[in-house]
C-alpha cells in the first residue's frame, strides 16, 4: 500500500519518500512533511500561531489558517498568503473548506478535457472530500502516488453545490508547504524566441517570486517547472523539490517564503488571465500537475521527472527507432515543389536518413507566409499531380514522408478568414493584431476545431503519411473570443486549450501510427501538455551549436531527452570546416537526432560523414531515449557542456564533453558514476577502462580551439 492513514495521518509512500498531513480539529487538511522516508504516523500538529494572525474562536490561539502550512489553502478566510483557490459567489469571495471524507482507489481518475498522466499497474489514488457548506461548495482533490518514479500527482475538481452561479478566480492544481528548508533557492528555465529555457538558480528571499505566461502558451519566456532546493545542494547532492505542470496555455508557478520562514510553492492557472463561471451542478477540472523529491541533488529530480514522463506521459512509439528525419525548411523554406522535394527524398535514403519532412508551404496558395493558413488542402501548382502520388514517389525511394501543418492559425488572405472573419480571435472596431502576418483562429469555439476536423480528415486522411509537425508561431492577442459571451471572455484561454487538446485527440486517435513533433516557433510550448500528444518537441528554432548549448542543457533539468529533437543544421557553414559539423552531430546526440539542410548540394565527404553519423546515433538511441542522464558541467557557468547516459541495463555509458569555446590549457575531471567492479571497453578507440577509473575520473584537456569534444561510448566487457 502507497497510502495509508496511521493515528490520524495520511500517509503517501513511494520507494524512497514520504508525504503526509493529518486533520486539525478534524476538520481542516494541515501538512506535516515531505522528503525522504520517514516514520510519518508519529509525527503531530506543533501549535501554529503568531501575532496578528486570525484564529476561529472555537479553536482559540493554537491555530491560525496565516501560519499553519495547509493542503490547500483557500482566499479569504485568515490566511493571508498567497492561496490555491479564489472564487466569488453572491455575497463574496470567502471560502473555508472542511474534510468531509476521503476514497483510496487503485489506479486513478483523470482531468477532464485536459492531458494527464496515464495509471500505472502500481498507482493509488487518493480522493479528499471538501466542503463549504456556506458557499455551497464541494471540493475533490486527488493525489495520486507512482511509487517507482518517487512521483505524486496532484489537481482538483470544484462543484458549484448551491442554485446561484459562481466563478472561479483562481486555480492552483498543485500546493506544497515547505517547512524543511531554511534556506532555499529556486530554479526555473527562463528565456526568449530562439533562446529558450536557460538555466537559472535564484535565492529564494522573503516575498513572492513568481514565473508565469500571459500568452496563451507556456511560452518561450518562461516554463512552468519550478524547483525549491537547499542552498547547499547540487547536482549529485542535496534537497530539492520539483513541480510541473501537465498544460500548454497560461500560467503561474510560484514560490512565497512567509516571515516565518515557510516555503509555499504552486503551480495552476493562477487568476491573472482565469475566470471560470460554474453554474448549479457544473464542475471544473484543473490541470494535473506533478511533484518529486529527492535528496540526490537535481540530477535526482530530473532523473525521477524523466523516468515517469516517458513512462506515463510520452506516447508509446510509434517505430521500432524513432526516426532520422532530414526536414526542408532551412535548406528551401517556401521554395519547395515535387522535383526539389523528391532529390531530397532520394539523397536522405542514400545517406541513411529514414525520413523527409515536408515543412511549410505545400497548401493552399502558400508562397510566402502572408497567405493561406486555414486553406488546408494542396498548392495545386507545386503539387500538380496531387499529394497522394507524389508522397507514393517519395516512399518509393525507400524513406518515410512527414508534413507540417499550423492548424491553430489563420491569415487574412485566405479563403477561410474570407468566408469566416467571425473565427478569427479579434474584437470588431479595433486594429487586427497580427504576427507573423497571422491571426489565431477562436479554438474556444467549437465550430472552429469541427472545421479543422473535418478538412484535415478530407485533405490528410487519405494521404500515406508517417509524421506530423505541428507548429504554432505566435502568442495570443486579443485574448477574446468572438463565440463567448462577455461573461464569459475570461474563459477564453482555458477553453481555447481544450479546444486544441480535442483537436490533438482527433489526430492521435484518427492517425495511430503517424508520429506527432509539436512545435512553437521552436519551443514555445516545450511543455508537458504538448508531451502529452507529441513523441517529440522541437526544442528550438536556434540551431547554431554554440547559442544551442544552454537550450538543451536548461532543458534537461525538467524533461528526458526523448522528448528533445536535436538537428544538425548549416548554421555554420559545414564545408567549411569538418569541426563544425562533427561538433554539431556530438550536440545533437543529447536527444532524437535529425538533420535541417541541403543534403542534395553537400559534397560527398560531407554526405559520408553524415551517413557514419546517422549509424553511430543508432548503436547509441536506446541509451539516449531510454537511458538515466547525468549533468556534469553547467554551459552557463564554464564554455564547456558535459554530461553522460546510462542504459537502463547500466551495460552502456554515453560520455559527451562539449567545449565551445577556447580557453586557457588546463584539465577538468568528468566522474562518472561506473560500476567500480566491472571494466568498460569504449567503442570509438577500443581503450579499456576499470569501474573504478571511471569514478575517479576521465580527464578533459581544455585547449584554445572552439569546438572541441571528447565522446565516449562505453560498453562493459
Amino acid at each position: 500500500m502507497s497510502i495509508k492513514i496511521e493515528n490520524g495521518n495520511f500517509i503517501l509512500e513511494t520507494e524512497n519518500t514520504s508525504y503526509a498531513f493529518t486533520l486539525y480539529g478534524g476538520n481542516y487538511p494541515v501538512h506535516l512533511y515531505y522528503g525522504a522516508k520517514n516514520d510519518c504516523a508519529a509525527l503531530k500538529l506543533e501549535r501554529i500561531y503568531k501575532s496578528f494572525s486570525p484564529y476561529m474562536e472555537e479553536h482559540g490561539m493554537d491555530f491560525s489558517f496565516d501560519c499553519a502550512p495547509l493542503e490547500f489553502p483557500a482566499y479569504g478566510y485568515g490566511d493571508f498568503r498567497t492561496t490555491a483557490l479564489k472564487v466569488r459567489g453572491e455575497q463574496n469571495s470567502v471560502t473555508s473548506l472542511v474534510y468531509v471524507g476521503h476514497d483510496i482507489i487503485n489506479g486513478r481518475e483523470f482531468p477532464a478535457d485536459l492531458p494527464y498522466a496515464e495509471s500505472s499497474d502500481d498507482c493509488e489514488t487518493l480522493i479528499l472530500h471538501l466542503k463549504d457548506e456556506f458557499a455551497a461548495l464541494a471540493v475533490d482533490l486527488f493525489y495520486t502516488v507512482y511509487p517507482a518514479e518517487d512521483v505524486i500527482t496532484r489537481f482538483f475538481r470544484i462543484e458549484n453545490a448551491g442554485s446561484a452561479d459562481v466563478k472561479v478566480e483562481r486555480a492552483m492544481s498543485l500546493t506544497l508547504d515547505i517547512r524543511e528548508l531554511k534556506d532555499a533557492d529556486y530554479v526555473s528555465l527562463r528565456g526568449v524566441y530562439a533562446h529558450e529555457r536557460y538555466f537559472q538558480r535564484e535565492h529564494l528571499g522573503y516575498g513572492n517570486h513568481s514565473i508565469y505566461s500571459r500568452r496563451g502558451s507556456s511560452s518561450h519566456h518562461h516554463n512552468p517547472f519550478m524547483a525549491i532546493v537547499d542552498h547547499a545542494a547540487t547536482e549529485d547532492e542535496g534537497a530539492v523539490y520539483g513541480v510541473n505542470l501537465i498544460y500548454s496555455g497560461s500560467f503561474l508557478t510560484e514560490a512565497e517564503k512567509d516571515p516565518n520562514g515557510l516555503i509555499r510553492l504552486q503551480t495552476g492557472l493562477g487568476e491573472e488571465q482565469f475566470g471560470y463561471t460554474l453554474k448549479k451542478g457544473e464542475s471544473l477540472d484543473t490541470p494535473e500537475a506533478i511533484l518529486t523529491f529527492s535528496c540526490e541533488g537535481l540530477n535526482g529530480m530530473s532523473r525521477n521527472f524523466h523516468r515517469f514522463i516517458r513512462r506515463y506521459i510520452l506516447p508509446a512509439e510509434k517505430f521500432d527507432d524513432r526516426p532520422v528525419v532530414l526536414n526542408t525548411w532551412e535548406a528551401s523554406y517556401f521554395d519547395i515543389d515535387e522535383d526539389n522535394l523528391l532529390t531530397f527524398a532520394q539523397s536522405a535514403a542514400e545517406n541513411g536518413l529514414d525520413m523527409l519532412v515536408m515543412d511549410d508551404g505545400w497548401f493552399g496558395r502558400r508562397d510566402d507566409d502572408t497567405s493561406s493558413l486555414g486553406d488546408w488542402y494542396e498548392h495545386k501548382t507545386k503539387f500538380p499531380s496531387g499529394l497522394a502520388n507524389f508522397i507514393d514517389k517519395v516512399k518509393s525511394k525507400g524513406v518515410k514522408f512527414g508534413i507540417w501543418i499550423e492548424p491553430e492559425m489563420i491569415n487574412p488572405d485566405s479563403e477561410l478568414y474570407r468566408a469566416h472573419p467571425e473565427w478569427a480571435m479579434s474584437i470588431p472596431g479595433r486594429s487586427r493584431l497580427l504576427s507573423r502576418h497571422q491571426m489565431v483562429l477562436d479554438m474556444a469555439n467549437p465550430a472552429v476545431v469541427d472545421y479543422l476536423i473535418d478538412r484535415f480528415d478530407k485533405t490528410l486522411g487519405a494521404l500515406n503519411i508517417d509524421y506530423i509537425k505541428w507548429d504554432m508561431n505566435r502568442n495570443i492577442s486579443p485574448a477574446v473570443s468572438p463565440y463567448l459571451p462577455a461573461d464569459k471572455q475570461d474563459e477564453t484561454l482555458f477553453r481555447y486549450m481544450k479546444g486544441v487538446y480535442r483537436l490533438f485527440r482527433w489526430f492521435n486517435e484518427s492517425f495511430p501510427n503517424v508520429m506527432i513533433e509539436n512545435c512553437s516557433g521552436g519551443g514555445g510550448r516545450y511543455d508537458l501538455g504538448m508531451a502529452k500528444y507529441s513523441t517529440q518537441i522541437w526544442t528550438s528554432d536556434h540551431t547554431d551549436p554554440m547559442e544551442r548549448i544552454p537550450i538543451q542543457h536548461g532543458s534537461t533539468y525538467a524533461y528526458p531527452t526523448a522528448m528533445m529533437s536535436c538537428h544538425v543544421s548549416n548554421a555554420r557553414d559545414l564545408t567549411t570546416d569538418p569541426r563544425h559539423l562533427d561538433f554539431a552531430f556530438r550536440l545533437a546526440v543529447n536527444g532524437p537526432l535529425g538533420y535541417e539542410l541541403h543534403l542534395p548540394n553537400m559534397p560527398d565527404d560531407v554526405k559520408a560523414t553524415i551517413a557514419a553519423q546517422v549509424k553511430s546515433y543508432r548503436g547509441w538511441e536506446d541509451t539516449i531515449l531510454r537511458g538515466d542522464f547525468y549533468r556534469v558541467h553547467n554551459p552557463q557557468l564554464t564554455p564547456y557542456y558535459s554530461y553522460y547516459f546510462v542504459s537502463a541495463d547500466e551495460s552502456h555509458i554515453l560520455v559527451t564533453f562539449l567545449q565551445y569555446k577556447g580557453e586557457e590549457p588546463r584539465e577538468e575531471v568528468m566522474r562518472i558514476l561506473a560500476d567500480e567492479n566491472a571494466t568498460y571497453v569504449d567503442e570509438l578507440t577500443g581503450r579499456e577502462y576499470s569501474g573504478a577509473s571511471l569514478r575517479s575520473g576521465l580527464v578533459m584537456k581544455i585547449t584554445e580551439k572552439d569546438y572541441t569534444y571528447y565522446q565516449y561510448s562505453l560498453r562493459r566487457k
